[in-house]
């Protein structure tokens, strides 16, 4: 599997209303020790993170994440960029994630989120 199909499977999860079938698609792609963190959450481990999914889905009924970026990637880092839509298309909020890849299994095994654009420090 590519690194652009693993992060689009995770961007998938995260639109994925059925706790069930959102487990089967991380089990696809994220390690069982996952470690994902933002600035309100730091869970542990692919149950925690699909519970944590569940909970932010109950705040947003009928949005979804879509990737809206290339994928920058080296050394088994990667970055890009994805928007929570409402079902409309409306923004609800957009953000930054970095994502280190597991070199054997090629899956994730941390994610670190970032909401809302980056500010000009100048």
């Amino acid at each position: 599997m590519t690194l652009e199909e693993t992060i689009d499977i995770y961007c998938a999860a995260w639109s994925e209303r059925d706790p069930t079938h959102r487990r089967k698609l991380l089990e696809r792609v994220v390690t069982i020790d996952i470690r994902y963190t933002d600035p309100e959450t730091d869970v542990h481990g692919r149950a925690e993170l699909v519970n944590h999914i569940s909970d932010v889905l109950a705040g947003c009924v009928g949005a979804k994440i879509v990737r809206c970026s290339d994928i920058d990637a080296h050394h088994y880092m990667a970055r890009f960029a994805w928007r929570l839509v409402k079902a409309d298309g409306t923004e609800l909020l957009e953000g930054l994630d970095i994502v280190s890849v597991d070199e054997q299994s090629g899956k994730l095994k941390t994610v670190l989120g970032f909401f809302g654009p980056l500010k000009d420090g100048i």
